[in-house]
């Protein structure tokens, strides 16, 4: 830059240079100011600036010497998670070590750690003593380098997962300073005698440029209170995690076996009945009880295998591999292979499971048993990601342990016992279809019966995304056209058995039970397992239910969560999902009950429909480490109450408990 001088009376001028430059990696070097004295006694015109050129080339020779002594090898700094690595790890039950890894050269400055948690009290913090260094920034402050470790008590703990929030800032010794940085860690804290539990934390750039206000010393005010261990009450969920802890393998996997055998008992499992049963009595030829027993293995084994597999998925990933089978287009075409199954019992046609995919297989392998084995075991396998997206206890503790510790092979076995126990009573049922005639007009009754059953199941996907009107007449035909279809207005024979005088009483009772649905569908919808309850004087109990606000986002919870606790409120937040049938029981059974309403109607009940499961509901999920709807959470003062969280189904009584505690 040439820079004109006027002519006068001096013989040297000083000239003061001020400069600032930044780095890609967005972070600024401080100002630098640099002075020359230049001699203009001898020199005029263009020769005024060649010497001043001449002194900063030498200047600068003389400043990158200096640099050069200082400056380290590394020609660019190093991404700030690359410069300062840090973890923190749950060493027992209340206390916390976190470790920040410093690259040989760059440096933390002490007083800009501040440490913060949500779910717990921090006690008296050692901190490190630093290093003194006199700094351009901040004149002589403490740093430290190499490795830092900081143990951190704990006291007054409230959940077992608490948010771990460190802030600190360190510079390159290259010159430049890296802006403030935030790490949030969730982590669960473990019982006594569990494995230690590392968390990888998230970053957060804080500001753009340094800021020269030291922030909070992550120390606290001693205290000569006394602080014992504390006992950490465990919701369900957290439970079965820890009991992936433990080191009895076959302890464990038996557990796990019961809880299977547990949740078969559950609404998302009872399709599996009608879809295995139908198989097996659609199989044309002789059925033994051990053909049946084996198409009852594979489609158990199929069943259980993809089980482990979306389960051990969604533990490391986060991701729930059955709600991404859950859109509208996989619902209705797996519901009209149900429909297609039913035709084939009435008899319109003979089944392959289905058909071109039956022939291919049939071409490879050259034998029907086999080829309709493979058809039994893919039924199985999309019973388990279409039919049963319901998320239980058991299901989010193995996926929680999946994923805070990546062993998989423990958390899939688990899952692949849980589903074994799920489907043992699948097995008796399919050995015990077998024990049916097999010739007559018993058998066609009897397949008539399970080709309904398939229309149900098909009904069964479609409510989950088709309006509950439509839903409703759909019933009301399966139920009315059915008992007429069976032949139930059909004059009974001259001498009727008593088998007959029953099957033609519950057709009754059925055709009575469609015509009653179908006055719900005139009145424009109703609860079909109440079809009665809007046809007396007073409707209230329909009115009964808990009012929501609907919320979408993290953001809108956070909002929320302010205004409650401001207020001094509960808040609860229900996840919830069109196709989850368990929410919907939750709907019906819980919300609906008139001393949950009571409960809840001055403090806050938040639903978050995750339906779409479009990203933002999967934000909201992942925040909380929740796998799939239904799951319930408590919040006291903005912080969950972890230990009341609901996984899975539950009662009036028992979510009036949990919410109780949560006060």
């Amino acid at each position: 830059v040439a820079i004109p001088v006027l002519e006068g009376d001096a013989k040297s001028v000083q000239l003061n240079v001020t400069f600032q430059g930044c780095s890609d990696l967005g972070v600024c070097y401080p100002p630098i100011t640099k002075s020359v004295v230049l001699d203009i006694s001898s020199i005029h015109g263009a020769s005024l600036v060649d010497n001043a050129l001449d002194i900063f080339s030498r200047a600068k020779i003389g400043v990158q010497s200096v640099v050069d002594k200082v400056t380290p090898i590394s020609d660019e700094p190093l991404p700030d998670d690359e410069a300062f690595t840090f973890s923190v790890v749950a060493i027992d039950t209340n206390t916390l070590m976190a470790t920040w890894q410093i690259h040989p050269e760059y440096y933390l400055y002490h007083d800009k750690f501040f440490i913060d948690i949500t779910g717990a009290e921090i006690g008296d913090v050692a901190f490190p003593k630093g290093k003194e260094k006199d700094d351009p920034l901040f004149g002589k402050v403490q740093i430290h380098k190499g490795q830092l470790n900081v143990e951190i008590p704990l006291k007054n703990i409230q959940s077992q997962q608490i948010t771990f929030v460190a802030k600190y800032q360190g510079c390159w010794l290259g010159g430049i300073c890296y802006p403030p940085l935030e790490k949030t860690t969730e982590i669960v804290l473990p019982i006594q005698g569990a494995e230690t539990t590392i968390v990888k934390p998230t970053a957060v750039v804080v500001n753009n440029t340094p800021s020269n206000t030291p922030t909070n010393t992550p120390t606290n005010t001693p205290t000569n209170t006394p602080t014992n261990t504390p006992t950490i009450e465990l919701n369900e969920t957290d439970k079965i995690a820890a009991l992936l802890q433990q080191d009895n393998i076959f302890w464990v996997l038996a557990s796990f076996f019961g809880f299977g055998l547990l949740l078969s008992l559950t609404p998302c499992v009872f399709p599996m009945i009608p879809i295995l049963s139908g198989i097996i009595v659609g199989h044309k030829g002789e059925v033994t009880t051990r053909k049946a027993l084996v198409m009852s293995i594979v489609f158990v084994l199929a069943m259980s295998v993809t089980y482990s597999i979306a389960g051990v998925l969604a533990g490391y990933f986060g991701e729930n591999l059955q709600v991404l089978f859950q859109t509208p287009w996989i619902l209705v075409v797996f519901a009209l292979i149900f429909v297609a199954l039913a035709f084939s019992m009435f008899g319109y046609y003979e089944i392959q499971l289905p058909t071109g995919l039956q022939n291919k297989i049939a071409k490879i392998s050259n034998k029907q048993e086999g080829g309709h084995l493979i058809g039994v075991a893919i039924m199985g396998f999309l019973s388990a990601l279409i039919v049963g997206p319901c998320v239980a206890p058991p299901l989010a503790g193995a996926l929680i342990y999946i994923g805070q510790t990546g062993d998989a092979m423990l958390g899939g076995l688990s899952l692949f016992v849980m589903s074994l126990g799920m489907g043992a009573p699948l097995l008796a049922i399919g050995a015990g279809v077998s024990k049916l005639p097999k010739a007559g007009g018993w058998m066609d009754n009897i397949k008539y019966v399970f080709g309904i059953l398939m229309l149900a199941v098909a009904i069964w996907l479609l409510d989950r995304i088709i309006s509950p009107v439509v839903s409703l007449a759909l019933w009301a035909t399966l139920f009315s056209f059915s008992p007429i279809a069976m032949g139930v207005l059909n004059s009974l024979t001259n001498t009727p058995t008593p088998w007959q005088r029953i099957f033609k009483a519950i057709g009754l009772l059925v055709l009575a039970y469609g015509i009653l649905l179908w006055g719900l569908v005139a009145r424009g919808g109703g609860d079909m397992l109440a079809p009665l309850s809007g046809y007396g004087a007073s409707t209230q109990s329909e009115q009964v239910h808990v009012k929501f606000e609907k919320i979408k986002s993290n953001a809108d919870l956070d909002r929320i969560l302010l205004r409650a606790k401001a207020n001094n409120q509960i808040v609860m937040l229900d996840f919830y999902a069109d196709w989850c049938i368990s929410c919907k029981e939750l709907e019906r059974f819980v919300f609906s009950n008139a001393k949950v309403v009571d409960a809840m109607k001055n403090h806050v009940a938040l639903q978050a429909d995750v339906t779409a499961n479009d990203e933002i509901d999967k934000a909201l999920m992942a925040r909380f480490n929740i796998i799939g709807p239904p799951a319930i959470l408590f919040f006291n003062n903005g912080v969950e109450k972890r230990s009341q969280r609901i996984v899975g189904e539950i009662n009036a009584q028992g979510y009036l408990e949990h919410f109780n505690k949560a006060q």
